[in-house]
C-alpha cells in the first residue's frame, strides 16, 4: 500500500486532504506516512453497513434511520446528540452496533 501512495506522490499529487477507505488494512498508515496532513476516515456506507450487521432484520430499518440522523447532522453538536440517542436506544439490545458509531472510523 505504501508503494501506491509513493507512486501517487511521484506523479505530482502533492496533497491529499481527505481520504475515505473501506477497511483496507494498512491504508490509513500508508497515506498518513506519505501525505502528513491527510484526514483519513471510514466510508460512511461501509460504516453503516458494518453497524447494521449486528442488528436483527426487524430492527434494521429503525436503526438505519437513527444512524442517518448522526451522519446527516448539520453541526457536531447535533451529531453528538443523535449519537447519544442512538446509543441510548440500541445499546441494550445491540451493544456492538451502538458502539460502532462512536469511533467514526477516523484515525
Amino acid at each position: 500500500m505504501f508503494n501506491v501512495m509513493t507512486e501517487l506522490k511521484n506523479c505530482k499529487r502533492n496533497d491529499v486532504f481527505i481520504a475515505c477507505y473501506d477497511c483496507l488494512t494498512g491504508f490509513p498508515q500508508a497515506i498518513e506516512t506519505v501525505y502528513l496532513r491527510t484526514e483519513v476516515q471510514l466510508c460512511i456506507v461501509h460504516m453503516v453497513r458494518n453497524c447494521l450487521t449486528y442488528v436483527s432484520f426487524k430492527d434494521r430499518k429503525h436503526a438505519a434511520k437513527d444512524l442517518r440522523a448522526i451522519y446527516q447532522a448539520i453541526t457536531a453538536e447535533q451529531a453528538e446528540a443523535a449519537l447519544d440517542r442512538f446509543a441510548n436506544r440500541w445499546d441494550e439490545r445491540y451493544a456492538r452496533s451502538a458502539g460502532c458509531g462512536a469511533g467514526t472510523g477516523t484515525t
